[in-house]
Formats: C-alpha cells, sequence, structure tokens
C-alpha cells in the first residue's frame, strides 16, 4: 500500500492500518500498526527545527514513561541522508520492547520516524521498518 497525504508519503504492507493526526499545517502524524501490534510512525514539524533536540525530546519521554529505560544513541544513512537517533529497549506489560526514533532535517521540515515491536516479533518485523522508512526517505527527494 502507499500512504500520501499531508505531505508524508511512504509504502506500507497490505495487512496494516494506518492513523492519522492532522494537526497544524507544519505538524501532522501519520502511524501505521502492524496486526500483531508493532507500528512506525512519522511526525513532522517545522523547518529549522533541529532533529538532535526532537529525538532528545522522545528519549526523555521514553525515560519518564519506562523506569527500567535502556538507551543507546544511534545514526543510520537511508538514501544519503543522515538519521540521528536513539534505539531503546524496555519492559512493557511485562514483555520486552525494542524502539528505534530517528529525527532529520530537509529544506521544508524536519521529521522524526519512531517505530516500536515486543521483542518476539522485532527480528521479524524490523525489516519492515526499515523498508518503511528508506520509501519515506526516498519521497523526500
Amino acid at each position: 500500500m502507499h500512504f500520501a497525504r499531508f505531505g508524508l508519503e511512504f509504502d506500507y504492507p497490505d495487512n496494516w492500518s494506518v492513523d492519522t493526526d492532522a494537526g497544524e499545517a507544519e505538524s501532522s502524524a501519520v502511524t501505521a500498526l502492524a496486526p500483531d501490534g508493532g507500528f512506525w510512525s512519522v511526525s513532522v514539524h517545522p523547518a529549522g527545527t533541529d532533529p538532535e533536540s526532537l529525538a532528545e525530546a522522545v528519549s526523555r519521554q521514553m525515560q519518564e514513561e519506562y523506569r527500567d529505560l535502556d538507551i543507546e544513541a544511534a545514526d543510520d544513512e537511508v538514501a544519503g541522508r543522515p538519521l540521528a537517533g536513539f534505539d531503546f529497549n524496555f519492559y512493557c506489560l511485562d514483555l520486552t520492547n525494542t524502539a528505534h526514533v530517528r529525527a532529520l532535517a530537509t529544506p521544508t521540515a524536519t521529521y522524526v520516524v519512531f517505530c516500536q515491536a515486543e521483542d518476539r516479533e522485532w527480528d521479524r518485523i524490523s525489516p519492515v521498518f526499515a523498508a518503511m522508512t528508506a520509501s519515506f526517505v526516498r519521497s523526500l527527494a
């Protein structure tokens, strides 16, 4: 499937659902939900917003929500664009979970990509998250 609204575009699996949160013109978010509970989301922020600050804000929010949170700084390059962020490991409802946040800036906006899944499904679903992120980043060209 292909999502294209609010200036956001990405491909996602046919059996996933999409939830939108259209805020102000420059602050929309879209979340793609996997059938087994994992999710991938992207949010758009005004141009000039520091991507590292947004990733750090997500990290602080995760620390407030999950007491035994393990955090590791992480950087990726997707379609030639640098994405800075963090990897998280934590317990939620007595299950171990993994989450990633990555942020990137373009001349027109700053974007935050966040994905999360239970560790039992992470190995299977993380390549799907990576493909979704790549399709999104490629759409920014």
